[in-house]
C-alpha cells in the first residue's frame, strides 16, 4: 500500500473531530474561527444553532456553511449529526488534559474516554485485508517468534501465551539476542510477528531483518508507517491518539493486545475440528485443576 492509498483510507475513517483538526491549516481564518470553538467544546458545539455557532465564533452564517463544507461535512444538520455520533464514542482527549485541579472521578473519566475513542480509531483504521493475510500466513506457519521490547514486550508475551489458540509453537523470549538467534534460524514456513508502536526501536528492525533475511515471513504491529512497517510482509497499521514519543504507550498497548486476540481467534476459528476440541479439552482439564484448587480435592 502505497503512502497516498494509506493516507486516504486513513482520512476515510476519520471520525468529524479528526477531520477538523487535520483541516485547520487548510481553512480560512474566519473558518478557523469556528473550528476553535468547536475543538475548544465540542459538546457545547453539538447545542448550537446556526446562528449560535456563528455568533460565538464572531462570522456569518455563511462562514459556518462553508466551514460544515469544507470538513466534509453536507450542511449544518449533517455537521451536528456527525459531531453527536463521535461524541458517543467519547471525546479523543490526550493525557495532557489532565490537569492537577483534576479529581480522581475527572481522571478516571478522561482516561476511560481516550481509551475508547483511541479502540475505536484502532478499529476503524484497521485494514481488514492485511489482517486476512496475516491469520493466512500464521495458518501455514510452522513456528511463530513474538518480538518486541519496553511495552511491546508486553504484547508479545501475552501472545505467546495463546499458543494453544495458534496451534504452532510459539516463543517470545525478552532478551535482545535470543530474539535474534531465534530469527536467524527462521525457516521458509516460519513467522515473526515484530511489534514496535513507533516502529523504529532498532532492535526490533535488526531481528525483523534477520527473520527476513532467513526466509521467514515477517508481520509488523506497529501505530503508523514506519521503517518496520515498509520491510514487512504483512504491515499491521493500528492507530491511536497516542503520543509516544512523550508517554509511555498504553491505550496502543491495548489496542495491540486486541489485534493479537483478533489474530489467535481468526486463526483458531479455521484451524481442524480435532485442534479446536483439543483446546475445549485443555479447558476443560484446567478448569477441573482450578476447581480442585478449591475444595482440595485430587481431580483424577
Amino acid at each position: 500500500m502505497t503512502l497516498d492509498v494509506e493516507q486516504a483510507s486513513e482520512e476515510s475513517t476519520d471520525t468529524l473531530l479528526e477531520r477538523i483538526t487535520r483541516q485547520v491549516p487548510h481553512l480560512r481564518r474566519s473558518e478557523q474561527r469556528v473550528a476553535a470553538i468547536v475543538l475548544d467544546d465540542p459538546v457545547s458545539a453539538a447545542q448550537f444553532t446556526m446562528a449560535g455557532l456563528a455568533e460565538a465564533a464572531e462570522v456569518s452564517e455563511p462562514t459556518v456553511m462553508r466551514f460544515c463544507s469544507s470538513v466534509g461535512c453536507e450542511g449544518f444538520q449533517d455537521f451536528k449529526i456527525q459531531l453527536a455520533q463521535t461524541l458517543a464514542l467519547g471525546l479523543p482527549v490526550t493525557h495532557s488534559s489532565i490537569t492537577a485541579d483534576d479529581s480522581p472521578g475527572d481522571v478516571a473519566e478522561k482516561i476511560f474516554d481516550h481509551t475508547i475513542s483511541s479502540l475505536d480509531r484502532a478499529r476503524r483504521t484497521l485494514a481488514p485485508a492485511a489482517v486476512e493475510k496475516a491469520i493466512a500466513a500464521i495458518l501455514d506457519a510452522s513456528d511463530i517468534l513474538f518480538v518486541g521490547f519496553g511495552a511491546s514486550g508486553v504484547i508479545a508475551q501475552d501472545a505467546q501465551q495463546k499458543f494453544p489458540l495458534f496451534g504452532v509453537p510459539c516463543q517470545a523470549p525478552e532478551d535482545f539476542h535470543q530474539q535474534f538467534i531465534a530469527a536467524t534460524m527462521s525457516g521458509p514456513r516460519s513467522v515473526t510477528v515484530a511489534i514496535s508502536n513507533t516502529g523504529h526501536t532498532e532492535q526490533t528492525l535488526t531481528v525483523a531483518r534477520a527473520a527476513h533475511k532467513a526466509g521467514g515471513t515477517v508481520i509488523s504491529l506497529t501505530g503508523r508507517t514506519s521503517p518496520l512497517s515498509e520491510m514487512a510482509d504483512v504491515p499491521l497499521i493500528v492507530r491511536t491518539f497516542e503520543d509516544t514519543d512523550v508517554y509511555t504507550p498504553s491505550t496502543s498497548r491495548l489496542a495491540g493486545l486486541v489485534v493479537i486476540d483478533i489474530l489467535a481467534t481468526g486463526v483458531a476459528l479455521r484451524r481442524s475440528p480435532e485442534h479446536t476440541a483439543a483446546v475445549r479439552r485443555m479447558k476443560s482439564e484446567l478448569a477441573a485443576m482450578r476447581q480442585s484448587d478449591d475444595t482440595g480435592e485430587d481431580p483424577s
